[in-house]
């Protein structure tokens, strides 16, 4: 009876010991033959006038195990640009104007480093913000695959997919989901993980 309990904590501590290897094992495997990570790198960049957008951009970075980016106007939106009923609102404005692309804060998303680019927005006028035309014309975005995500308060993506192509046509635009209210972690990931 000894000997059989013996052996069965020498397995479980085997089973245990290859549970929990070492980050330094762990990120070994993601390396090929020469070294290189085969990790996809993912970036969640969003832009959000009012936080929803924001929270739901950071829940998801935190379930993908993705880098999160803020996309910030230069000049702030204020309460009343982003009045919709006020047709000569900075946000009426902009997206009566297909060509306008507001300045952006900065440009520090090294999206380089990144495969995968989740980007997020509240719905406008059933299309992303002008801002988002913005951010990727200001980044080479050739060979990336850009996955759209939104909050809404009603609509869906309508033709955001058509109208953010131009604006990197050598990257591949999908359109993902529409996250609104709290989704979850697993949704979340389970979403992040389809791409």
């Amino acid at each position: 009876m000894l000997l059989a309990w013996g052996f069965a904590a020498y397995l479980l501590s085997l089973i245990l010991r290859k549970g929990n290897k070492s980050k330094a094992a762990n990120k070994a495997e993601n390396k090929n033959d020469k070294g290189e990570n085969t990790m996809s790198k993912k970036l969640v960049a969003y832009f959000s006038a009012s936080g929803t957008t924001a929270s739901v951009a950071k829940n998801l970075a935190n379930a993908a195990g993705a880098e999160l980016y803020e996309i910030k106007p230069a000049v702030p939106y204020s309460k009343a640009d982003l009045n919709w009923m006020d047709k000569q609102s900075r946000s009426s404005v902009e997206m009566r104007d297909k060509s306008s692309r507001p300045e952006l804060a900065d440009t520090d998303a090294n999206i380089a480093n990144y495969d995968t680019i989740f980007v997020g927005f509240p719905i406008w006028w059933y299309i992303a913000p002008t801002i988002i035309n913005s951010f990727l014309e200001a980044y080479d975005f050739s060979g990336k695959k850009i996955v759209l995500f939104a909050t809404s308060g009603g609509s869906g993506f309508g033709k955001a997919v058509e109208s953010l192509q131009p604006s990197a046509p050598k990257a591949t635009i999908t359109e993902g989901e529409i996250l609104n209210g709290r989704p979850g972690n697993a949704k979340l990931k389970t979403f992040a993980d389809k791409y």
